[in-house]
């Protein structure tokens, strides 16, 4: 049996409420800002991504840890972690010869966090 799926309503007036609409307009930000945080959750987008960044959520570690951890080559943990730095979500250390890779800041923390408390609402 197929599932009913529950169609977005649309407005059946054609009122505008301009003061909403002004309101919200002159808070809004920028359009470079708006695509800026785009590109920061596309980010969020790669399952792989997202299991570095749990794993560094939980402690700081290097490429060979993250690839045994995760079942992946060296190389493909590190391409995922260049997208990482790229985007600032994580920063690393170099002590020796290994470098050590963890969330660049509390901010990246409190988003995956967020995003967890937000998947598990019911």
């Amino acid at each position: 049996m197929a599932k009913k799926i529950n169609s977005i309503e649309g407005c059946d007036c054609n009122v505008i409420h301009e003061d909403v609409v002004n309101q919200v307009r002159e808070k809004m930000p920028q359009e470079e800002n708006l695509c800026d945080l785009a590109e920061l959750f596309k980010v969020f987008g790669d399952s792989t991504r997202v299991k570095i960044l749990w794993a560094l959520n939980e402690a700081e570690m290097c490429v060979c840890d993250i690839a045994v951890l995760l079942n992946m080559t060296q190389s493909a943990i590190s391409h995922q972690l260049r997208v990482l730095r790229q985007a600032t979500l994580v920063k690393n250390r170099k002590e020796g010869k290994v470098v050590y890779y963890s969330l660049d800041d509390d901010h990246i923390k409190h988003i995956f966090d967020q995003g967890f408390i937000h998947i598990n609402e019911k």
